[in-house]
């Protein structure tokens, strides 16, 4: 989670909602409560997801939507609007090269929110995605471009 200001980024809070062992239903419930925690404790205005492509393994791909639809509806039960952007454009935002590598996101990452350390992967890919809104929103260009508001989405 990060704060837009003008041209400044803020590092707000990063983490993971764990799921634990167990059946998808209680697993993916586990995430939207989660989720619904954060929203309520953080109040963020928007909203930005990582849009999945298919892997070699369909069963890490199928499962991968479903816990990144969980998402999408805690933030949409919360009335807030939903943009989608592939990791092309997350990495072409956050690095100027769509198909960078994860460590050139971490260094970018912990360049642009002036962090102490490397973040880990996952919370580099989150704050990346969010970066990415940032600067779409200003640019105007970037969160918008092909995409249309369909049911409180971008997309």
């Amino acid at each position: 989670m990060i704060e837009s200001g003008g041209r400044k980024l803020q590092y707000v809070a990063s983490g993971c909602v764990k799921s634990g062992e167990g059946d998808l239903a209680q697993r993916l419930k586990v995430i939207l409560e989660g989720l619904n925690e954060i929203i309520a404790a953080h109040g963020p205005l928007e909203v930005a997801v990582e849009k999945v492509f298919v892997n070699v393994n369909p069963q890490s791909t199928l499962a991968l939507g479903q816990a990144r639809g969980t998402a999408i509806c805690a933030a949409v039960l919360a009335g807030l609007p939903v943009a989608e952007y592939t990791a092309l454009q997350v990495k072409q935002s956050v690095v100027g090269n769509g198909h960078a590598r994860k460590e050139q996101v971490q260094h970018m990452v912990r360049r642009l929110l002036a962090l102490p350390g490397e973040p880990s992967p996952d919370a580099a890919d989150a704050l990346a995605c969010a970066i990415c809104h940032a600067h779409g929103a200003k640019l105007g260009s970037l969160s918008t471009r092909g995409l249309r508001m369909r049911r409180g989405r971008l997309g």
